[in-house]
């Protein structure tokens, strides 16, 4: 099938004019006079936005939300959007889990994976286990996309839900009362 467009990187360019699209939205009076008059619906906003956090093309579009929002009260703000972010987080495990675990299983059977595995193992120890959910945890709890992350503890870890329920509710209401604050 040929390709559309030329371009060599076509989703990174989609994401950049995403993150400009969003900024030129977000930087509208109209769009802060609009959230400021929504009242109590902000929360629902605000659920939706924590959701909406978590995948790609629509974190640029939610972190807008979160700087341009004004909530009476930042802190039930953090939760219920740490609550919408844990949501997707979990829903992203269970598609993961689903339909790849197959092919993770196939991949720790690999020389390659057990030499890489045995590097890391003999170089850091357990310490290798601990980086590994720092650097799942650092792409959680950024305004990056929850989904490397989640893969990356899906993949390569053996997390229960709900122990990366807790994880991302924690790591992305910290996040995003980081944005409230901007």
């Amino acid at each position: 099938m040929k390709r559309l467009f030329k371009f060599k990187y076509p989703k990174i360019a989609l994401l950049i004019v995403a993150i400009i699209l969003a900024y030129y939205i977000f930087r509208q009076p109209a769009v802060a006079q609009f959230l400021s008059s929504l009242g109590t619906l902000k929360y629902l906003g605000v659920y939706l936005a924590g959701m909406l956090i978590s995948f790609g093309f629509t974190a640029p579009f939610s972190v807008g939300f979160f700087i341009a929002l004004t909530p009476e009260n930042i802190w039930i703000a953090t939760i219920i959007g740490g609550l919408g972010a844990m949501t997707s987080d979990v829903l992203i495990l269970k598609f993961i889990r689903f339909s790849f675990q197959d092919e993770f299983d196939r991949i720790r059977k690999t020389k390659t994976f057990n030499k890489i595995n045995f590097f890391f193992n003999q170089t850091l120890g357990k310490m290798s286990v601990y980086l590994m959910y720092v650097f799942a945890g650092i792409l959680i709890a950024s305004p990056l996309p929850d989904e490397a992350g989640v893969t990356i503890l899906a993949g390569i870890t053996k997390i229960k839900v709900y122990t990366l329920a807790i994880i991302g509710f924690v790591l992305n209401s910290l996040g995003i009362f980081i944005l409230l604050n901007l």
